[in-house]
């Protein structure tokens, strides 16, 4: 039986892991708010280029751009978004296995990873898949420069003929309390779903392929950076539902501890007067 002082200790210390969780479900649930404004920020832009780039797609065949057909390449790549800290509960490896139920059927060789997060590199350097590069620590001023360099190396691989086809896999935020896998196709770039196409009679200046040439390095970096903002947002969610729920085990244990130590109190206070009383019977 454990004594009364290391009971003390140990509710004294489950005390302090429940302010520590406390205080970090409040950062998360700051760091959401500026998460959610910036997703909400990037969206219109996000909408709109879509909506450009499959108005202007809509023109010609699909023959006549090589980042919307297959270009016959043997490898496939992808773009794994994974958060750079731990303590949120199944959020990046839900997002691992995931991307390894979908690709189980390819061979090692052939899937080459560039991931941006410390998680996914912990994760997948267990797996025999190739790493070809990961981000890690960046900070928010950094991240269109990783994203124009992760977009801009793939996009000339691909019109190279070295890939078959490009992915792209995140955490989608939903709610505070659910977050989705998911694993999406960037090259060849398939069609786009919008509510409806432009296919009014214009005149371009340039041609509207020239238009798009340049147009669709940015709506790949824009898919990219977007799902990176809407991935650091369910990282926080992910992170305040975990911290509230360690919290809350932190109370309940707490209460549990300090009822042992209670009944254990007591039992050192029971045994102390029967031996009181046994003593002066002797006598």
């Amino acid at each position: 039986m454990a004594s009364l002082k290391d009971i003390r200790k140990r509710i004294e210390s489950v005390s302090k892991t429940q302010k520590t969780t406390s205080a970090m479900k409040m950062v998360s649930a700051a760091k959401l708010r500026k998460a959610e404004e910036a997703i909400k920020n990037a969206t219109p832009y996000s909408e709109e280029l879509k909506f450009v780039v499959s108005s202007l797609r809509s023109r010609f065949s699909e023959e006549e751009n090589p980042l919307f057909r297959e270009m016959g390449g043997d490898k496939t790549a992808l773009i794994l978004i994974t958060s750079d800290r731990g303590l949120c509960g199944g959020f990046n490896v839900n997002l691992c296995k995931a991307v390894l139920e979908e690709f189980r059927e390819l061979g090692d060789s052939q899937l080459h990873l560039t991931i941006i997060g410390r998680k996914g590199n912990d994760y997948f350097k267990r797996h025999p898949v190739e790493i070809e590069v990961n981000y890690q620590e960046t900070s928010p001023v950094d991240q269109a420069k990783v994203v124009r360099e992760v977009a801009g190396s793939y996009i000339e691989r691909y019109q190279q003929g070295e890939l078959a086809r490009v992915f792209l896999a995140y955490n989608h935020y939903r709610s505070v309390i659910s977050q989705k896998p998911v694993i999406e196709q960037l090259l060849p770039i398939p069609a786009l779903e919008v509510d409806e196409v432009d296919d009014r009679e214009m005149i371009f200046e340039p041609s509207p392929s020239v238009i798009l040439d340049r147009l669709l390095d940015k709506f790949l970096e824009n898919r990219i950076y977007v799902s990176w903002l809407d991935n650091v947002a369910g990282e926080h969610a992910a992170r305040m539902t975990s911290m509230d729920s360690a919290s809350k085990n932190a109370e309940e244990m707490i209460d549990q501890l300090q009822l042992y130590y209670n009944r254990t109190r007591q039992a050192a206070i029971t045994k102390e007067l029967i031996e009181i009383i046994s003593g002066a019977e002797s006598i």
